[in-house]
């Protein structure tokens, strides 16, 4: 695994160096680590933990007929790993072109239900990431995303996924979304989306988020039923955050049935592109034993 990690950053770093006489690039990435305080139902313990930092290239270059050839090609890092072990990943990884027709993508990406969120979900990546009670947060191969033109703020997005076997089944993904998932060019952003038979769950949406001068308010209504028994589960995410100069506040509320996780947390910018956080996490649980995390930690972006 060592040998493969290492054989992949050397053609990363060929494919940049071609690259960059080709075709201008972006090199981009993030790390975030924090020191945290679990209890998660067997015992206490402490520990160090990177949360999703990753690096990536990405670009596009104009085409005949006003089309652009597009591509992001991302990994994640473990900044905590235990030295010698494999501790890159793929994330999203893809080509595709855009045109007026929209945009077309193929290779491993995240579902158009997942992109569907938005910003909504305040402590994604960490242990109050909304995935740790619901099903539908997928990245898949295999795939193929489309993503309309956007008229009068809507813009539809469609994800098919491939077989790849001759016992599988296809799977399909589809959102409708509106305004700005950054709340930067407008004030809301809203959406609804559905998986089918996304790795073996049908998964409905809805989401909204507004925001109201320093406040930031969203909510998330959610369905998710399995395909093998049919049982459905139903939950609901509320979350929101507060500016005040460089420290943001922010809190969540999420639940699945008689499932719960609770978050509060801070945010304190110490650049532009790096800052520190805090938050704790309690999570209950119906069928097992509950638990609790409590971090303080720090991300920096290039």
């Amino acid at each position: 695994m060592k040998f493969i990690s290492k054989l992949s950053l050397s053609l990363l770093a060929i494919s940049v160096s071609a690259a960059s006489f080709a075709d201008p690039i972006t090199v981009y990435g993030k790390a975030n680590i924090s020191a945290q305080a679990a209890d998660e139902g067997a015992g206490s313990f402490t520990e160090i933990k990177s949360n999703a930092s990753r690096f990536g290239v990405k670009g596009d270059l104009k085409l005949d007929n006003d089309m652009e050839v597009l591509y992001t090609f991302e990994w994640q890092v473990d900044l905590a790993d235990e030295s010698g072990s494999d501790n890159i990943k793929a994330r999203n990884q893809y080509v595709g072109l855009k045109g007026s027709f929209g945009t077309v993508l193929l290779g491993r990406n995240d579902t158009v239900l997942k992109q569907s969120q938005g910003k909504i979900d305040q402590f994604s990546d960490y242990e109050a990431d909304i995935k740790g009670l619901w099903k539908g947060e997928n990245r898949m191969g295999d795939s193929v995303t489309y993503i309309s033109p956007t008229a009068n703020g809507f813009s539809l997005g469609l994800t098919y996924v491939a077989e790849d076997d001759v016992a599988g089944d296809d799977s399909q993904s589809i959102s409708l979304t509106y305004g700005d998932k950054a709340l930067k060019k407008d004030k809301w952003f809203a959406s609804v989306a559905a998986d089918f038979d996304m790795k073996g769950y049908d998964s409905q949406r809805f989401s909204v988020q507004g925001k109201f001068d320093q406040l930031t308010l969203g909510a998330i209504l959610h369905r998710q039923e399995s395909v093998e028994t049919g049982s459905s589960k139903n939950g609901v995410m509320m979350s929101a955050a507060y500016t005040i100069g460089k420290l943001v506040l922010k809190g969540q509320y999420q639940t699945l049935e008689d499932d719960n996780s609770a978050t509060i947390g801070a945010d304190y910018k110490l650049g532009k592109s790096t800052k520190a956080f805090i938050w704790y996490t309690d999570r209950g649980l119906d069928k097992s034993e509950d638990k609790s995390w409590l971090a303080l930690g720090l991300e920096h972006k290039f």
